[in-house]
């Protein structure tokens, strides 16, 4: 029989239930009942020493209760109104068990790459930061073997023999590796090809990067089409000369308020890589209102001014290529950020920055402000007042409301921190287990080795053609890519990126949970004279949705405005995190008793899926 995990018949299908469990309680029944014949004996829950152990459990707390009450035994009495414990336990296994089902049904997916570990033998294309390097930060390939090693070992005593440079240690290429209980396996999902090395779609993404080092300092309020600013106007001249700049463009073009929006990729139907500006990411000012409104939480209130950097050279590092190369051998450079003393409103890339290098709890934040209500006419209120996504159950109920159980305030907090951590296991076991892509800082090794040493890396013309290298030059005395951070990227490989797939799972969340058509009411924008204010924004409406995917795209091309990530590390990202939360939100249905069709929402692509 089927067991239907709905049903709340009475004792007599309880028997038949309970008959049914204690087949499955046999290994090999239940092996070849929920995962096929060819799974072994021990795939299916540890064997029937599990249920023994449970069965003992369960004996324990199915016994009879007697308490004692002034010197006299009082046997525990059975409610008036009984409640079927055991259809209740059956259908908790009955759901568990077909949500394993169909996650282990979904096949492997393929895994390509671009080929470029196997291409060079030097490893040049590869991230190779933390192990030791010569003199020109090629890597010492007896330690590159020694990480590759651990890798293909599938054990953990041989990830202490990777031989390091320095002190930094790498992060978590075994943690990655941790089975989630809930959603599809990193195995299963997969991201596009990553640029060539010497493609001049990787040039071009260099080269974006390079101006938003350039342009750190720049108000974004300045980014508009009527813009009198040089360095603005000579970043979109650069950016419109590359045919394999990949950023938003309209009518093909680059423009003023299209710099360093936020975009997506995916995998198509071919194989090949399909590219999307995200929903609403175009659409009026370049901060999310989620970064910039006051977070009403509960008793507390508070307003989004940050800790930024100073605009000094000192917080300007790896510049020096002592420094670059210390830091590529896993050493400790020793230097800190210097902050300003006035805290403000996130108002440019610098500032984007230090956000999404220490960021704070902004998609917890974003929940708080879509469901507190609006004050009119008060900026400082905060809240939104979002009304939840269309389909939720409870929009529509004559006696219940919804809560922290389903579908309310408590588990849309609860589930956004929920997905963060399986999208940073399926993030970080492509970036040690599939792509291992060179981090930007160490292309720009590369780069200034080709224009001072007179090396011969295959760096595409386009970079050498471009002002960018004469400016920097100019500015830093090295042709190296300038880093945000003193300790520059973490020591992980840099496709995907763990930031912004944690940003692409936690707002698809958001999407499904609330009504992303909603338009936000009192939109703000800093005061361009004084940024520690907000003032009133004018213009284009605002949804829900379009400043979610701004917020996902803020935080995710922070990384890159920090010079530690390239554009298609956030793009494969966020599609990543999406399809971690899209799996996580179909076992979460299965759980669910009330009337419910499913999430529905908008995709980073634009198309609208239900889950």
């Amino acid at each position: 029989m089927q067991l239907d995990p709905n049903s709340h018949q009475g004792s007599e299908q309880d028997t038949q239930a309970n008959s049914e469990i204690d087949k499955l309680k046999q290994p090999h029944v239940a092996s070849k009942r929920f995962f096929g014949s060819h799974a072994s004996r021990r795939s299916f829950l540890g064997r029937a020493g599990l249920f023994s152990a449970a069965s003992v459990v369960a004996g324990v707390f199915s016994s009879s209760l007697s308490l004692k009450k002034g010197g006299n035994v009082v046997q525990a009495q059975k409610p008036a109104a009984t409640f079927n414990y055991s259809n209740f336990r059956n259908r908790a296994f009955q759901v568990r068990t077909r949500a394993a089902k169909v996650n282990w049904e979904t096949p492997i997916a393929p895994h390509p790459t671009n080929g470029d570990e196997a291409k060079y033998a030097n490893k040049i294309a590869t991230d190779t930061r933390g192990l030791p390097h010569n003199q020109l930060g090629e890597v010492d390939l007896k330690a590159y073997q020694s990480f590759i090693n651990a890798l293909n070992s599938d054990d953990p005593n041989e990830y202490e023999n990777i031989i390091l440079g320095g002190t930094r240690k790498l992060v978590q290429p075994l943690g990655t590796l941790a089975v989630s209980l809930s959603g599809l396996n990193p195995s299963q999902l997969t991201i596009p090809v990553p640029p060539t090395l010497d493609s001049a779609e990787q040039a071009a993404e260099f080269l974006e990067i390079a101006w938003q080092q350039l342009l750190q300092d720049v108000p974004f309020s300045e980014f508009r089409n009527n813009t009198a600013n040089p360095l603005i106007l000579a970043a979109v001249q650069d950016l419109n000369r590359l045919s394999a700049f990949k950023g938003p463009k309209q009518n093909g073009q680059v423009t003023p308020e299209l710099l360093f929006r936020g975009t997506a990729i995916y995998v198509n139907a071919s194989g090949g890589t399909t590219y999307h500006t995200l929903p609403g990411v175009d659409v009026g000012p370049y901060v999310s209102q989620f970064l910039l409104r006051p977070v009403p939480a509960g008793t507390q209130s508070y307003v989004q001014l940050n800790r930024v950097p100073l605009a000094i050279p000192e917080n300007t590092f790896q510049t020096n290529y002592n420094e670059w190369l210390l830091v590529q051998n896993g050493g400790d450079p020793g230097r800190t950020i210097k902050f300003d003393s006035t805290r403000r409103y996130f108002i440019n890339g610098r500032d984007q920055s230090e956000i999404a290098h220490t960021p704070p709890p902004v998609y917890a934040n974003a929940a708080l402000i879509l469901l507190a209500k609006p004050v009119i006419d008060n900026l400082l209120a905060g809240g939104v007042g979002s009304p939840y996504n269309p389909g939720n159950p409870y929009n529509n109920s004559k006696t219940q409301a919804s809560g922290s159980a389903t579908f309310g305030p408590g588990y849309s907090q609860s589930l956004i921190a929920w997905v963060a951590p399986h999208a940073i296991r399926a993030a970080y076991w492509q970036k040690y287990y599939v792509h291992r892509r060179l981090r930007a800082e160490a292309y720009g090794g590369l780069v200034h080795n080709n224009k001072v040493n007179k090396t011969n890396y295959p760096i595409h013309p386009d970079v050498f053609n471009s002002e960018v290298l004469d400016r920097f030059f100019s500015k830093n005395k090295s042709y190296l890519l300038p880093q945000a951070f003193p300790e520059g990227a973490p020591f992980h490989s840099s496709y995907p990126g763990g930031a912004s797939v944690s940003a692409g799972a936690s707002v698809t969340i958001l999407k499904a949970l609330f009504d992303e058509s909603y338009v936000i009411p009192n939109p703000v924008v800093p005061d361009p004279k004084d940024p520690t204010k907000l003032i009133p924004y004018q213009g284009p409406l605002l949804t829900v949705g379009g400043e979610l995917n701004k917020l996902a795209a803020n935080i995710g091309l922070g990384r890159d405005s920090a010079g530690i990530h390239w554009r298609t590390d956030a793009a494969a990202s966020l599609a990543l995190g999406e399809a971690i939360a899209i799996s996580i939100l179909k076992d979460e249905k299965l759980t669910f008793r009330e009337k419910f069709a499913g999430f529905t929402f908008t995709k980073f692509d634009g198309t609208r899926i239900t889950v």
